[in-house]
């Protein structure tokens, strides 16, 4: 019975985090920023967001919570080294991309509120 309880919680918390990238990607298009990929995975890491806005890429880690203030205390420094490491992969598998500028931000989500965008939230390593 608890395996599938532990399911349940899993796909749960899957639903909860898609709904959060997908809200988290709606407000940075009305900010003007373009979607190129989610959920990219390499290296041992994931990058929920990959969007652009002029000449800049940027990475978009989104955490969701039930403060913003506990969504941001979620990226650790371990976190943001898988991160770092997928960023390296896709940079390197998009040479088109190479005289863009490089950012990793972070989108924190949290129940009746606005999402909270933070630019330049962490170095890509």
């Amino acid at each position: 019975m608890r395996e599938r309880e532990a399911g349940a919680h899993r796909r749960l918390t899957e639903s909860r985090g898609r709904a959060a990238e997908t809200l988290a990607l709606m407000f940075l298009m009305l900010k003007g920023y373009l979607p190129l990929g989610t959920r990219f995975r390499a290296a041992g890491g994931e990058i929920d967001l990959i969007v652009r806005r002029g000449r800049t890429v940027v990475f978009v880690e989104v955490k969701a919570r039930g403060t913003l203030e506990a969504a941001q205390g979620a990226i650790d420094a371990r976190k943001i080294g898988r991160f770092s490491r997928a960023a390296r992969a896709w940079i390197s598998r998009h040479p088109d991309c190479g005289a863009a500028t490089f950012r990793a931000d972070a989108v924190f989500v949290s129940p009746r509120t606005w999402p909270r965008h933070v630019p330049d939230a962490f170095p890509i390593g």
